[in-house]
């Protein structure tokens, strides 16, 4: 029996610069500052019925390599990226059904400005709008900000309950029914039913009401990357979606059996939340063409391997020049303020194997799990899974976005995808919110 049907969304890995120098990408070191590419993305998306696309970001040039930025620079690791709340209304814009979630982290953004933002991009999109809530990763980044470093780990999550309750605060200052369009009487807004929040917490505050009006959602969709302990723990309390990377089906099972504990003991319905997990699959018209791509995957790791060293350094706020390649992961000593489920994902899989071997295995892997072959093939596999974890859908995430690539999604696998059922063929609702919890 195939699986229930279940969601498709995608994770673009910053805005402006994708793939630089891979091929089929065109032009884009040229042509970078424009949107095409993006603009041309979430309309195939909207062709496909994806629930929504997710921007990840960050703000700062990594410097992770050797203390210095130039493997970054040259090679267009992370850089450059655009602020996502000004792609994301572009790509709104762009697009009538497709939910569009940018990310807007806790420390670079005051509570108001992102409660302000994603009303505003609630609005514009008629109801399609998200937040990706961070906390931060890299130090680098709190200096950007006139801050010496980013809190400890967990000390981030504290903070981030007082600026979610703050967020959904000022979305909910203005209750339903408070624009009253009474010409008649010359009332636009009900001013009764307009509040202040009076919010004074221990590491943010807020009086409210906010300005830019009441949001088509009521609360617009908060997505949250909950992978550590404390991840979870707010991803349970607050996430309508996750996104997830725990490496293996067992692993994927567990923490989405997890999650939905936590939620049922919150007294949240664990059903109104949807955890995605990430998939970089690979498709191609025939098995040998799939398994040639996931070969040469891995050739391009291990030939490119100080720069994949320095992108998984950047994300995880080590710096792993240093380090004899030859020597078995299991006695290196890593830690981090970073990333935290990133560098005990890589841990895991890593074992005893050579920093060398692990560090190709991690970099191209697909993520979650490796997904390789013919469209059919491929939706067999997702629908496996499924099956075994019992939801929610999954996040796709390519390291090589080009219309090319984009393409052997969205019109290679995602109608295969439908045709058994799997996935949506047409949208039924016009909010984001409603889209996830159809199914």
């Amino acid at each position: 029996m195939p699986a229930d049907p279940f969601h498709l969304a995608w994770f673009l890995q910053g805005s402006s610069i994708q793939a630089w120098g891979e091929p089929w990408t065109g032009n884009i070191g040229q042509d970078w500052m424009g949107a095409d590419l993006f603009v041309d993305l979430v309309r195939s998306m909207e062709r496909a019925c994806f629930d929504y696309l997710l921007i990840e970001d960050s703000i700062y040039i990594g410097q992770n390599w050797q203390n210095s930025r130039d493997i970054f620079l040259k090679g267009g690791i992370c850089v450059p990226r655009q602020e996502p709340s000004v792609v994301a209304t572009l790509l709104a814009a762009s697009t009538r059904k497709l939910g569009i979630v940018p990310t807007l982290s806790t420390f670079a953004y005051h509570p108001y400005l992102t409660a302000r933002i994603v009303s505003s991009l609630d609005q514009i999109s008629g109801g399609r709008a998200g937040w990706n809530m961070v906390t931060g990763s890299s130090d680098f980044s709190a200096q950007n900000f006139g801050k010496e470093k980013l809190p400890e780990h967990d000390q981030r999550y504290v903070m981030a309950e007082e600026y979610i309750d703050i967020v959904k605060g000022l979305w909910g200052s203005w209750e339903p029914g408070a624009i009253v369009d009474d010409l008649e009487n010359g009332v636009l807004i009900d001013p009764a039913k307009v509040h202040t929040i009076d919010y004074a917490g221990a590491h943010y505050a807020s009086r409210g009401p906010l300005n830019s009006g009441p949001c088509p959602q009521g609360q617009p969709v908060i997505a949250q990357a909950g992978g550590s302990k404390s991840g979870r723990k707010i991803a349970a309390t607050h996430a309508d979606t996750i996104v997830a990377a725990p490496n293996g089906v067992a692993a994927m099972k567990q923490y989405r059996d997890d999650v939905r504990a936590q939620m049922a003991e919150l007294g949240r319905n664990p059903d109104d939340c949807k955890i995605l997990f990430l998939l970089s699959p690979i498709v191609a018209e025939t098995e040998d063409q799939a398994k040639w791509a996931a070969d040469e995957r891995r050739v391009s790791a291990a030939q490119n391997l100080d720069a994949r060293m320095a992108r998984f350094g950047w994300s995880t706020n080590l710096d792993l020049s240093g380090l004899d390649l030859d020597t078995p992961v299991s006695q290196l000593t890593l830690t981090t303020n970073g990333h935290q489920s990133s560098l005990s994902q890589f841990l895991t899989r890593a074992g005893d194997k050579s920093l060398r071997q692990a560090m190709i295995d991690h970099v191209s892997c697909g993520y979650c799990v490796d997904v390789v072959g013919t469209p059919d093939s491929v939706a067999s596999q997702m629908d496996e899974i499924m099956q075994e974890i019992g939801g929610d859908g999954f996040l796709i995430a390519l390291s090589d976005v080009s219309r090319r690539s984009v393409a052997t999604i969205t019109d290679g696998l995602v109608p295969v995808l439908q045709r058994r059922g799997l996935t949506r063929r047409a949208y039924a609702h016009q909010h984001l919110r409603d889209t996830l919890t159809e199914f």
